[in-house]
């Protein structure tokens, strides 16, 4: 009994407070899905983009890192049509308690710049070129290093094909985890 005590007392330590996940020099890693679904009827189409990111917080609330997308909308009998992206990426996360109305959560925006292509094989066009997005976004903590994301997000594509602009507006669900600075730096700390 005595070890598992323990091992949650230890836990608990390691978790730390609230916002120091959201501090200067931490990590958070995550993925989330958009354009979900799948297709039941005949001849219906069914989809998902996957979009895996990291990110470094450069001051307090703000990180700025990496975002990876790959997407696939396919119906029988006809070839797949995918888009991707490589970005970079930023975020804000808003640290005001009138904003941040529900306990463990917090709210962000999030831009996005970079190259990506989308190729549409039942037309024969495709898209490629410069991306942006930008959008509000929720994160409720579980636990203090583990959150649950929804995002907003509007994207949009300019550049070359036999379609020179892109949109679309995507509704995102993932999840994120923070990787403490300070717990990291005291675990490091303890292994000298």
């Amino acid at each position: 009994m005595k070890k598992v005590a323990l091992f949650f007392a230890g836990l608990i330590a390691f978790c730390g407070v609230a916002n120091a996940q959201l501090e200067k020099g931490s990590t958070i890693i995550g993925a989330d899905i958009a354009n979900f679904k799948i297709g039941l009827n005949t001849g219906s189409q069914s989809s998902v983009d996957i979009n895996p990111y990291a990110a470094w917080f450069v001051k307090d609330n703000i990180a700025l890192g990496a975002k990876l997308n790959y997407g696939i909308q396919a119906q029988k009998g006809i070839e797949p049509s995918t888009n991707w992206a490589v970005a970079a990426l930023g975020r804000y996360y808003v640290n005001d308690a009138a904003i941040n109305v529900l306990k463990h959560t917090r709210f962000f925006a999030e831009a996005t710049a970079g190259v990506a292509g989308t190729i549409i094989a039942e037309t024969n066009s495709s898209t490629n070129g410069f991306l942006f997005g930008f959008g509000p976004g929720m994160t409720y903590f579980v636990t203090p290093n583990i959150g649950l994301e929804g995002l907003l997000k509007y994207n949009g594509l300019v550049g070359f094909g036999s379609e020179p602009f892109a949109s679309n507006l995507t509704i995102n669900v993932g999840f994120t985890i923070f990787l403490p600075f300070s717990k990291a730096k005291a675990a490091v700390k303890g292994q000298q």
